[in-house]
């Protein structure tokens, strides 16, 4: 019996992680693009990730730029994101993942060469 919950605790301990809100941004960006464009659309929600595995250490550092980079690259007309929610992803005791993520609507350029079509 004493077996049987000390597997249940260690499992539970292993499984468990937390995901901590950073920040909340209205617009945020890691492009430079013309603000004084009249052409912006807003665009589907999506989610970029920038995560490293843990086996006892972490095998890299995250990047929280780099996690916007790849929510913001999801579209190619994309410039920026709006209603942005930056997380910082810590699911690891010896072993698992850490990293950050970034969720935000899409700002679509339309007056980017190719994007016309959006607007």
């Amino acid at each position: 019996m004493k077996k049987a919950m000390l597997a249940v605790l260690l499992g539970a301990v292993v499984a468990s992680g937390c995901t901590v809100r950073v920040a909340d941004m209205t617009v945020a960006s890691t492009k430079n693009y013309n603000l004084n464009s009249s052409k912006f659309i807003k665009g589907e929600r999506v989610i970029g990730e920038d995560n490293y595995p843990v086996v006892l250490f972490p095998l890299g550092f995250p990047n929280i730029k780099a996690a916007m980079d790849d929510a913001i690259q999801k579209d190619r007309c994309a410039v920026g994101l709006t209603d942005v929610v930056m997380s910082s992803v810590n699911h690891s005791f010896l072993f698992g993942m850490i990293g950050y993520r970034v969720e935000g609507d899409l700002i679509i350029d339309a007056s980017l060469p190719g994007c016309s079509a959006r607007a």
